[in-house]
């Protein structure tokens, strides 16, 4: 009987989650409660001390963040094209524009550089993606923008737990924006959050994401009631998604022992393979502290790519590539040309993820990495 398919991403679940559903379903189950009040202060402590507000997924932290901050019709934002696309979504439902720039070769984030070249009277902002929890060049970045008077939200979709310097990625700009996916490293399934750094916009944010009402602060006894203050929507999280994340902060630092146990053995078993077969690894940087949230290999074209996916898909290993650059996507094209962007373009036709989850074992790496062998021998 053959073994089953290694998947690519899998959630880590157990008692523990459905301990605290059943603890919400005993309560109110309605966004802002209880639970989301202790995960926002969970999360504020990993975050700086900055103040954090839960929402529906990462793609609503990002409209929220750009609509806290000003940014609307007329606006651009400059933001990688090797993303998902909820980054130049957020952008659009704003009613700002967004312009695609290319990626460093190391770090595959934002390239100040081409940032720079594509600074316009209409850019208000930046919007860097920290891909696979490796920090983006925050420092030029960030000098590029104080120098320019641009604001910078943080899509650190990947990024709960990793490090620039010493330093939190999502703390770094005015605002920074999280996901929890049913592939992040903690999970309640559809969920995000996003953080800032002045308190002001924070407080727009909240009045925004309830609606435009100051609910949150009648919540908090500041108002004997409240009302609508503001133009506003629903990004508040159910207090029933909140608990199965609050169990899963409770298990943060061992899926990040394990997550980087499984990296390590990876790294041990693919290095001479890589240098032989001109693959590259993920950068080791001791300045950026990363949390081993996507193990990838750049191979050296999109054919040899293409082949390896085959074999191992072959060999039961759900390995994958990654993003369409959206500058090339129907819809990408829509919004107008962008001239070349060569990293992004090569990187998009020879990146290769291979399976990274905490339910993952030893062994499984082992079966992996036999299979890579075997396609790529």
């Amino acid at each position: 009987m053959p073994a089953p398919p290694i998947q690519l991403s899998e959630a880590w679940f157990d008692a523990r989650e459905a301990d605290r559903i059943a603890q919400a379903l005993r309560g109110r189950v309605a966004g802002n409660g209880p639970f989301c009040l202790k995960v926002e202060e969970r999360l504020k402590r990993l975050l700086d001390d900055r103040r954090v507000l839960l929402t529906t997924s990462c793609t609503h932290a990002m409209e929220l963040a750009l609509l806290a901050l000003g940014f609307g019709p007329g606006d651009e934002v400059i933001c990688p094209s090797f993303t998902f696309v909820s980054t130049a979504n957020a952008v659009l439902r704003v009613g700002a524009r967004p312009v695609f720039a290319d990626i460093e070769d190391r770090t595959l984030g934002l390239d100040p550089a081409d940032v720079e070249r594509r600074i316009s009277p209409r850019t208000l902002g930046v919007l860097p993606v920290h891909y696979a929890g490796i920090a983006a060049d925050m420092a030029r970045l960030l000098d590029l923008a104080r120098s320019r008077r641009l604001k910078v939200v943080e899509d650190a979709a990947h990024g709960l737990g990793a490090r620039l310097g010493g330093r939190p990625l999502g703390t770094l700009g005015d605002a920074g924006c999280f996901s929890f996916h049913e592939t992040k490293n903690v999970t309640c399934g559809e969920g995000g959050a996003v953080t800032f750094a002045d308190a002001g916009v924070a407080e727009r944010a909240e009045v925004i994401r309830e609606k435009g009402t100051n609910r949150s602060a009648f919540l908090r006894g500041e108002v004997d009631k409240y009302t609508w203050v503001a133009e506003g929507s629903s990004y508040v999280l159910s207090d029933v998604l909140a608990a199965m994340l609050d169990a899963q902060l409770d298990k943060l630092e061992e899926i990040q022992v394990r997550r980087a146990r499984l990296v390590s053995r990876y790294r041990e078993e693919l290095a001479a393979w890589a240098h032989a077969h001109q693959a590259r690894l993920p950068p080791i940087d001791p300045e950026r502290q990363g949390n081993d949230h996507l193990f990838y290999m750049l191979l050296p074209d999109e054919e040899t790519r293409d082949r390896c996916l085959a074999g191992l898909r072959a060999r039961g290993v759900m390995a994958s590539f990654h993003y369409v650059p959206l500058h090339s996507s129907p819809y990408g094209r829509s919004l107008g040309p962008t001239g070349e962007l060569p990293v992004t373009d090569r990187v998009a036709r020879t990146l290769v993820r291979l399976p990274l989850h905490p339910r993952l074992s030893e062994g499984d790496v082992e079966r992996v990495v036999a299979a890579l062998k075997q396609a790529l021998p």
